[in-house]
């Protein structure tokens, strides 16, 4: 028992010696790991277009929700209105909280109206905040002085906004800015109640900056989340690229624009990849898939959709692109692929070509209608011999 204990120790130390940066790698992994899922929650800029459709969506089911909690409760607060402020500024507070009602009306209206409109939706996710923000600037602005005690039933309104910041799937600089103007409203309200670096003040100030950094922290979880869902629910896990789910919602998205996109499609199988897999084994056929998408999403736009439509099977949605474009992109990934040198797991090249159908959108053509012109010109390229590329006339 000695002698084992003495030889598994042997090995655990010669391990060590053989990996003595095993560790620090692990650690560095780790840390980047930490550090993209950072950068992915910072700001959308580097998002997928399907993932900023799918992630607006979600943001307009948040807003409905809140608005319509807020739109129920403004008008309410009128009784509190009559209670606490001075009598002269009423008949201004009054109708500024009619403003901010109709206003929680107007959010919901256009965020109802909004679907797969980002921008629209975006908006009225800003003036679901901006509203009581606005209202309780009006009334800092008409407290008469002395009237710090009236102020006592909207302090709340800063701490409220930051904290319904933290509902919100917004990225990490959206909702930093949205905090950082609610310390300034906060610094507003000190200014006029008299209590501005006061340790009352610095009190309410930190605990603002406190609720920030945690509403910051569900944000960055919360967007985080969303991000992993989406990958697993929309890409192909093989080759990671998005998966025919994920191409049908896209293509449908298209037909409910209507023709206010131009579209081109390309429609792509690698030639004789049963002859792969039965000669080289399943796995070389695996990384022969990896590899042709990596090749292939290095030869279109980063805006453009690529998607495993299954099997060896690919399809690219070209968006703003005409037939002749579409075929200068096919032909530069046929091309790519004819010229990548791939290896088996013996180091023994393994010859790997690709068919490419092209067809662009027809106005008042439905998707399913492009999409099956695109497969017939792929079939087309591969009863021609394969290793080209096949363009469907548009009309």
């Amino acid at each position: 028992m000695s002698a084992n204990k003495s030889t598994s120790a042997l090995f655990s130390f010669k391990d060590r010696r053989r990996h003595p940066h095993e560790p620090i790698r692990k650690e560095m992994s780790l840390f980047a790991t930490l550090l993209s899922s950072l950068w992915d929650t910072l700001t959308s800029r580097h998002h997928s277009r399907d993932f900023i459709f799918a992630h607006a969506h979600y943001l307009r089911n948040r807003v409905l929700a809140v608005g319509l909690i807020f739109a129920v409760l403004s008008p309410l607060w009128v009784l509190v209105d009559g209670i606490m402020l001075p009598h002269e500024i009423q008949a201004y507070t009054q109708l500024g909280r009619l403003m901010m009602t109709l206003g929680f009306i107007g959010v919901l209206w256009l965020a109802w109206h909004s679907v797969d409109k980002i921008r629209r939706i975006r908006l009225s996710a800003g003036l679901l905040l901006a509203l009581p923000a606005a209202f309780y600037a009006l009334v800092l602005f008409l407290m008469p002085p002395g009237g710090s005690r009236e102020l006592a039933g909207y302090s709340f309104i800063p701490f409220l906004l930051v904290a319904t910041l933290s509902i919100f799937p917004f990225t990490l600089i959206e909702s930093l800015l949205a905090g950082l103007a609610m310390l300034a409203l906060l610094s507003f309200a000190q200014y006029v109640q008299g209590s501005w670096m006061t340790p009352q003040g610095l009190q309410e100030q930190w605990l603002l900056g406190t609720l920030l950094v945690v509403a910051l922290t569900a944000n960055h979880f919360q967007l985080g989340l969303l991000l992993r869902l989406y990958r697993q629910a929309t890409h192909d896990a093989l080759t990671g690229l998005l998966n025919r789910g994920a191409l049908e919602r896209r293509l449908a998205e298209l037909a409910r624009s209507g023709d206010e996109h131009t579209y081109s499609l390309l429609m792509m199988d690698i030639d004789h990849f049963k002859m792969v897999n039965d000669t080289h084994g399943h796995s070389v056929g695996d990384k022969v898939l990896r590899e042709f998408a990596r090749l292939l999403a290095l030869q279109v736009r980063a805006g453009d959709c690529v998607a495993r439509y299954g099997g060896e099977e690919f399809v690219v949605i070209l968006l703003d692109t005409d037939r002749r474009n579409a075929a200068l992109v096919a032909e530069r990934v046929r091309a790519a692929i004819e010229q990548a040198t791939l290896f088996d797991h013996d180091g023994n090249p393994v010859p790997v070509t690709t068919s490419v159908g092209v067809a662009c959108h027809v106005r008042g053509e439905g998707t399913e209608t492009t999409l099956k012109r695109a497969d017939d010109s792929l079939y087309q390229a591969k009863e021609s011999g394969r290793n080209r590329i096949c363009i469907n006339e548009c009309a």
